[in-house]
């Protein structure tokens, strides 16, 4: 598995469409996950693979100090507008989730929303975030489930533009059992299924909205031929369709995840 190329084309695919335009739609479980971790004024915070900078952004709405780190500069420059908007003292670097520049036992509390998941080495991901939390401190994390609307979206854009040979699905993390694996004896581990709604006009919206903004759709759909275009966006409905929770003509989508609070014993060296 060729990991350096893997990340450009990863760094290419989240920097297509526009992902502020999704990544603001998930501000709401960034703040229930400061929550969960019971984020205290003060701390150090870490947020890894930041995006736009949701999380970020809530721990600095609970005065934590907050570094946002991530490998496209496109979504960081986004998460510094955000922060200015609102006025918050947020500090955003270009870092690979894989080889966080930060010394041992950094950071109080160390957050992912739906970011550190993606990167391609699981267990080194799983690594670094161990090694920059600080003993007795919290890593807290939001993770689609496997069974969960984006796990069967990525299952179906994989029939139409296969992943790389060898690179683990995403939505393994959203997985209370491979969390155990990827973290070690020397943690606990609290991670309860949590899900929320995503509000659109319609199923159909929905399906243009992410084929337009969302970069792992917008680059399947430049990248299959014409004429299987229009049957993966057919694809993409049909699985919109099966977590439409609304009742009406509306969309009202299931969203399925993996609330994770990692908590590094006080004596581990990890």
């Amino acid at each position: 598995m060729d990991i350096a190329t893997i990340k450009q084309r990863q760094q290419a695919t989240w920097a297509a469409g526009d992902y502020a335009a999704v990544g603001t739609r998930l501000l709401p479980v960034a703040e229930l996950l400061c929550e969960a971790v019971d984020l205290r004024a003060g701390e150090l915070v870490l947020d890894v693979a930041c995006g736009n900078g949701n999380a970020a952004l809530a721990a600095a709405r609970r005065f934590g100090k907050s570094v946002g780190v991530d490998f496209v500069p496109a979504l960081l420059d986004r998460a510094r507008r955000r922060a200015d908007a609102e006025g918050l003292d947020v500090t955003f670097e270009e870092a690979d989730a894989e080889s966080l520049p930060f010394p041992d036992a950094s950071f109080d509390v160390v957050l992912s929303t739906c970011g550190a998941m993606f990167a391609p080495d699981q267990e080194r991901t799983a690594k670094e975030l161990l090694r920059v939390c600080r003993p007795g401190g919290r890593i807290g994390m939001v993770n689609w489930t496997p069974d969960s609307y984006v796990g069967e979206l990525f299952r179906t854009i994989g029939r139409y533009v296969p992943p790389p040979p060898g690179l683990r699905p995403p939505v393994l993390w959203g997985d209370a059992n491979r969390l155990r694996e990827l973290f070690g004896p020397d943690v606990t581990i609290s991670a309860p299924r949590r899900s929320f709604h995503w509000r659109f006009p319609s199923a159909e919206h929905q399906v243009e909205f992410f084929t337009t903004f969302y970069g792992p759709t917008n680059r399947a759909a430049a990248a299959v031929a014409v004429d299987r275009a229009a049957d993966l966006r057919a694809d993409m409905l049909d699985v919109v369709k099966q977590f439409n929770v609304s009742g009406d003509e509306t969309l009202v989508l299931r969203m399925d995840y993996l609330e994770a609070v990692i908590t590094k014993q006080a004596g581990s060296d990890a």
